[in-house]
């Protein structure tokens, strides 16, 4: 599909999620009636400028005009990830979702053999981390403070800063992290 197929469908399936007739959409945005009605049939070559003011006045980000719907469910199953482990195995970590242009954010689901710990330097600046645990029970060591948590515990915080996460149990934490990037 070519980039103006693309926006079409874009333009118009989020305006009518929104209820928005073109006039609406006109008043919000400061692009003319005419003009969306030629974007939204492909008649036009919207400017990047254009683009961006229906973005706003739709309250969405600029890629949602441009980038194609995802069709189909991703699925990745365990075997499919990319997995790492540090510390003699006793710290593994599989990506399920790497960053991209569409996606400011890295999925894992991490494991730690009993009584293991590892530490992290911190990850780049304006980065945060957000954790679930899902069985055992973690130990986060961050800026002075201890932090105990349990499983369906979470906890969120700014990774760019040292870190250690501690597994002082007799079985096997496994929790997921998300890393998020501004």
């Amino acid at each position: 599909m070519n980039l103006n197929n693309t926006i079409a469908n874009n333009l118009k399936n989020l305006r009518n999620e929104r209820n928005l007739s073109l006039g609406q959409l006109s008043e919000l945005s400061g692009v003319s009636k005419a003009m969306l009605c030629q974007i939204e049939k492909g008649e036009s070559n919207p400017t990047i400028n254009t683009i961006w003011k229906v973005a706003i006045g739709l309250q969405v980000p600029y890629s949602k005009l441009i980038d194609t719907p995802m069709e189909n469910a991703i699925v990745i199953r365990k075997p499919d990830s990319k997995e790492q482990s540090e510390n003699n195995n006793s710290f593994r970590s599989y990506c399920y979702y790497t960053t991209n242009p569409n996606r400011n954010f890295e999925f894992f689901k991490v494991e730690m053999e009993p009584h293991s710990e590892r530490e992290s330097e911190g990850h780049a600046a304006k980065t945060h981390e957000y954790i679930l645990v899902v069985s055992g029970e973690l130990t986060l060591k961050y800026s002075s403070s201890e932090y105990v948590l349990k499983a369906g515990d979470s906890i969120h915080f700014d990774c760019s800063l040292p870190h250690t996460f501690i597994n002082f149990q007799d079985t096997l934490l496994e929790f997921t992290d998300i890393i998020y990037y501004f």
